[in-house]
């Protein structure tokens, strides 16, 4: 699975706010993502992320 910074995943489960769709903002052993929602950001394990995205977005 190619994930880069920028693009838009969809997750499984959803954010508290009720937003499914993370902005990728840094690539590594862990991902930095930011809720497109409410604009939240975390970190999540490698492993974590690429278990649960359902779909990805390319953006521009």
């Amino acid at each position: 699975m190619v994930l880069e910074v920028g693009n838009v995943v969809r997750l499984k489960k959803k954010h508290p706010c009720g937003s499914d769709e993370w902005e990728i903002l840094r690539v590594g052993a862990d991902f930095k993502l930011r809720c497109c929602g409410c604009g939240h950001e975390v970190m999540v394990k490698r492993a974590m992320v690429e278990k649960n995205v359902k779909s990805v977005k390319k953006s521009l």
